[in-house]
């Protein structure tokens, strides 16, 4: 899914319009990662959790030549789905291999 088909998604629920949904999605969206810039971790209930994880520095190969290089140490997002939204899709899963809807 897109941005642009969340905001559709949720335009439909919402009785102002489509302009009130985008302006939605973009503030969670900004606040998400204003947050994981300043180092927190961010947890949705049912849904996951978002954090930073720390990659140490490493000696990277360049694709294209085959020379080595040198990677820097980042922090890179993280995302660990919830127990609820992981049961969620198992089963989903599982009723649509049985041909159930």
């Amino acid at each position: 899914m897109t941005k642009s088909e969340l905001i559709k998604q949720l335009s439909k629920h919402c009785p102002q319009g489509g302009k009130d949904a985008e302006v939605v999605v973009q503030t969670i969206l900004d606040v998400l990662a204003e947050s994981l810039k300043r180092g927190q971790r961010i947890e949705i209930r049912g849904f996951g959790i978002f954090s930073l994880t720390y990659r140490p520095p490493r000696t990277g190969r360049n694709p294209k030549s085959g020379d080595e290089v040198q990677v820097p140490a980042k922090y890179v997002p993280h995302f660990r789905v919830g127990n609820e939204l992981r049961d969620r899709i198992k089963n989903n899963k599982l009723r649509s291999r049985a041909g159930v809807s």
